[in-house]
């Protein structure tokens, strides 16, 4: 089949029972047809009660106990990653690693500035405006546009409103149980019966096999392979749910437990929306995801990982076992980046364009709480994975701001307007801006990680 048979093929396809699931793999598909480039994607790990700086340190460059009073700029080649974020050392030349941005404007009382972190402003005023997650999501629009998934400490708890907003006064839904995030992201976008479907793979496949089979029996060469491939995340994800049966070989040997998807363990749960963060995004159900792994005022039991102080007293300087509180928090930090690896390693091994789902995606991992579990609001410790399609420098390379107040020091504020200026919003401010500050710190973007 010719590139224009193709695309009369694709767009001429007309979709039954699944259209609403498979249109986007075909909008997809089409767009490669046509020479047109491919989907960005966001995802962004947002984990509760801090990020100590020296956790994304990489060992050998040294940082002033006072902060830097001026940027510097380094290649992570000739450097160690530290060893919370040892998983992510086979993209160390795909990362960026970004120290000695401040967020005082998210400054309020408690444990989290919870909407203020994403969002640019005080948080105990609420959802008073937008997140840049959802301002990211209005930039690349899809079925879903924004995609929330928690992890919280009751396993039972459905639903979660704490560090999204798309406007003043309406935040952001996560899905706190993946099964019912499984229902709620294929039932509610299929519509009509798919709605009342069990979560059963059988009855999923079955609903959309009639026009899975007659797409495929109609496409060949790379389509076909991107199709199937595309149907295999799907797949994939329903092999979490359903359990071992009939699991392929690389997923069981992820797969400590049989049914994460209705398991009520911490990290049993932590990896299911993981994976269906890597489901969405596959299937081109939404280009935007945050995971929420206990941010937002949450004290999380890491029971599985053999911790039995909350994050709220290990926070405070609690230790167990023989281990201190940095020891205790280390634990939890490589945990959240084994996930964000995995994460990584499934959207890399999807072929898209001349390069992978990876190269066109970009992972923000952070605290909602800047450098430690009560901060100084001075520090907000940034660590990003993928280059958005070229958009963003993102080579290996460890950036570290001007410390707070000193010439050159930059905002949280522009490293999201960054963001904004990668999926073509220009916008010269996002949120609220520190009055403190010069303009220069606040306003613009970050152009050293732009491409």
């Amino acid at each position: 089949m010719n590139v224009l048979n193709r695309r009369s093929f694709l767009k001429g396809t007309s979709l039954g029972a699944g259209s609403i699931l498979l249109q986007p793999v075909l909008q997809n598909l089409m767009a490669e047809a046509e020479g047109l480039a491919a989907p960005k994607r966001v995802i962004f790990f947002v984990e509760g009660n801090g990020m100590n700086p020296d956790h994304i340190q990489p060992q050998g460059i040294e940082r002033p106990k006072k902060g830097s009073d001026k940027l510097i700029d380094q290649s992570l080649a000739d450097f160690e990653l530290p060893d919370p974020l040892a998983a992510l050392a086979p993209y160390k030349n795909r990362m960026t690693i970004i120290q000695g941005l401040s967020h005082k404007i998210a400054s309020g009382r408690g444990h989290s500035p919870e909407y203020g972190a994403l969002g640019c402003f005080s948080g105990p005023l609420g959802p008073v405006a937008q997140t840049i997650d959802a301002a990211l999501a209005a930039n690349l629009p899809s079925v879903l546009p924004h995609l929330g998934l928690a992890l919280t400490p009751n396993p039972d708890q459905i639903v979660d409103y704490s560090i999204s907003a798309v406007s003043k006064g309406k935040p952001l839904p996560f899905h706190c149980q993946p099964e019912l995030a499984f229902q709620s992201l294929f039932g509610s976008a299929a519509g009509g019966d798919a709605a009342r479907i069990p979560f059963l793979r059988k009855n999923l496949m079955d609903y959309m096999s009639s026009d899975i089979k007659r797409v495929q029996k109609r496409l060949a060469g790379p389509e076909k392979d991107h199709l199937d491939r595309y149907l295999e995340s799907y797949e994939s994800m329903l092999d979490r749910h359903d359990g071992i049966e009939g699991m392929k070989a690389q997923l069981k040997a992820n797969m400590p437990n049989t049914d994460k998807f209705k398991s009520k363990l911490e990290t049993d749960r932590l990896e299911a929306q993981c994976e269906m963060a890597v489901s969405s995004l596959l299937s081109g159900l939404s280009n935007v995801v945050t995971i929420s792994a206990c941010a937002g005022n949450k004290y999380m039991h890491w029971k599985e990982l053999g911790h039995s102080l909350r994050t709220n007293a290990i926070g405070h300087g609690g230790g167990e076992n023989g281990k201190t509180s940095d020891q205790l928090l280390i634990e939890i930090r490589k945990f959240h980046v084994q996930c964000i690896a995995n994460l990584a390693k499934k959207l890399d091994s999807v072929k898209e364009g001349d390069g992978t789902v990876l190269d066109n995606t970009l992972i923000v991992y952070m605290s909602d709480f800047g450098d430690r579990h009560h901060p100084s609001y001075l520090q907000w410790p940034v660590v990003m994975l993928g280059n958005l399609g070229g958009s963003l420098k993102t080579n290996g390379r460890f950036l570290d701001y001007p410390f707070y107040g000193k010439s050159g020091h930059k905002t949280i504020g522009t490293f999201y307007t960054s963001l904004l200026h990668a999926v073509g919003d220009q916008r010269e401010k996002f949120g609220s801006i520190d009055l403190a500050l010069d303009k220069e710190a606040s306003h613009g973007p970050l152009t050293d990680i732009l491409s």
